[in-house]
């Protein structure tokens, strides 16, 4: 059954009384911030942004070469945005999905699997060997159909999947409701490995203790301003310091670049999450859930959900929104219509959970790009790197991205650095106010073609013919 996209009353409403504003992983004291940078100093590799992406280069730079100097400059603290307020599934994917990558890099999708799997791997390996505490879960991830025609693409994917070395199960709707029980589940298939539950926040804050034992210097509250290549170094300008780099990797995310060139590839997306309070276990038996998995359902508008190590249900996605102009201003955090929407949404889901109620509502930005999967770049002579465009899958994509990062600014050649998906980038945005224009008339298309058993319009096809099209 497809979901509406209009919240009415009811049990949605009340559930949303006593909600706070505030994500429910950054929901606590925050660790003790590093200093801003004042005055002049040089550094072999400058990383600007402190997410997974920044971390991971900072990490990975250092275990390549322990003696490097590495200075990690972020404009507010480690990861404050997407990387301590997303979904806290960590993906095995690096293509955002099975289709997307078919659509897009048929030649080389059993290689990214291959790579994305081995990635996953190294994570977890990673979170491991380092004590991270961040409630690391190798669930495996269940998609689950809500209306007969998502059912007929997801029994198509198993096969898709074997052929590219991938293992994937099919359950109809009986094993689908024996696993989470929710009237709406007609179908889904399992991937039992492909994907890890983590606390993003906590992530975020182990990979940031680690670069600082390793000796990586971080710079909080430390925006960069600019970047100059004129000299012998790259000069990084900050309020009251400035960086002077051999190399930069810039791992920004959806925030204002600062190389004029990736701005026509990435537009920010406001995304939306909530979460409940803690189930008792009478809630926790009338739904099942045993095993897990992480979930989302098959919509081209779809939702996220999964359990929290304390019981909790976090139920995000669907309602995706672009501002005119690439707004990513603090307002924007709070929706209360989008938070409606998703509350009604998730006891259509759940309506044995009537009563529940929600204690935490927020919003956070997506880097996307036109092929919903990263992307690589350099400037000023190949000095700067950058990678972006994750479009909600970087808890995982951010380590591989990383690792490529590095491998293009140190010059090697590795299997990574060969493939299609590195070399090539993604369709550009059209400028404003056609960006914005072409988003929404895309997101309607998109709810469209779910009301309609999965048929896509004129405009939708469009986007396919031109390499635009959703669909992962």
């Amino acid at each position: 059954m497809p979901f509406a996209g209009e919240a009415g009353r009811g049990p949605a409403s009340a559930a949303l009384v006593d909600v706070r504003h505030v994500p429910f992983w950054l929901d606590g004291p925050p660790p003790e911030t590093a200093p801003a940078l004042a005055g002049r100093t040089v550094a072999d590799l400058a990383v600007v942004g402190a997410g997974y992406t920044g971390l991971w280069t900072a990490l990975l730079a250092k275990s390549r070469d322990p003696d490097r100097d590495v200075v990690v400059l972020e404009g507010r603290t480690a990861g404050w945005a997407a990387s301590g307020r997303n979904g806290g599934f960590c993906s095995a994917s690096l293509t955002h999905g099975l289709r997307n990558g078919l659509d897009r890099f048929p030649d080389e999708m059993p290689t990214l699997e291959r790579l994305g799997r081995e990635n996953l791997d190294a994570i977890e390996k990673t979170v491991g060997d380092l004590g991270i505490d961040c409630s690391f879960e190798r669930t495996g991830e269940l998609t689950v159909a809500t209306a007969a025609w998502q059912a007929d693409e997801l029994r198509e994917l198993p096969g898709l999947a074997a052929q590219v070395g991938s293992q994937l199960k099919w359950l109809d709707g009986d094993e689908v409701r024996a696993k989470v029980d929710s009237p709406t589940y007609v179908g889904g298939v399992l991937d039992r490995d492909g994907a890890a539950m983590v606390d993003p926040a906590r992530l975020a804050r182990g990979l940031r203790e680690a670069c600082l034992r390793l000796g990586v210097r971080l710079h909080e509250n430390t925006p960069v301003r600019g970047l100059d290549g004129s000299g012998a170094g790259v000069s990084l300008a900050t309020p009251y310091g400035e960086v002077v780099a051999r190399q930069v990797a810039l791992g920004t995310n959806a925030f204002r670049p600062l190389l004029r060139r990736w701005a026509a590839y990435v537009v920010p997306v406001w995304d939306y999450a909530l979460v409940t309070e803690p189930l008792s276990a009478g809630q926790r038996a009338a739904v099942g859930w045993a095993e897990r998995h992480g979930l989302s359902d098959a919509g081209n508008l779809f939702h996220y959900y999964r359990l929290t190590d304390d019981g909790r249900i976090l139920w995000g996605g669907y309602d995706a929104v672009y501002h005119l102009g690439g707004r990513t201003d603090e307002q924007l955090e709070r929706s209360p219509a989008t938070f409606a929407v998703l509350a009604e949404h998730f006891f259509t889901t759940f309506p044995q959970l009537e009563g529940l109620r929600f204690t935490h509502a927020w919003g956070g930005v997506i880097d996307t790009c036109s092929r919903f999967s990263p992307f690589w770049g350099s400037a000023l002579g190949g000095r700067v790197g950058y990678v972006a465009g994750y479009t909600g899958l970087g808890v995982g994509a951010s380590r591989f991205g990383a690792q490529v990062m590095l491998d293009r600014l140190a010059g090697e050649q590795t299997e990574r650095t060969e493939l299609a998906m590195v070399r090539r980038k993604p369709v550009p945005f059209p400028p404003e106010p056609l960006r914005w224009a072409g988003i929404q008339l895309t997101r309607r298309a998109l709810a469209k073609a779910d009301a309609r058993g999965g048929r896509r319009g004129p405009w939708l096809r469009a986007l396919d013919a031109a390499g635009m099209g959703f669909d992962s």
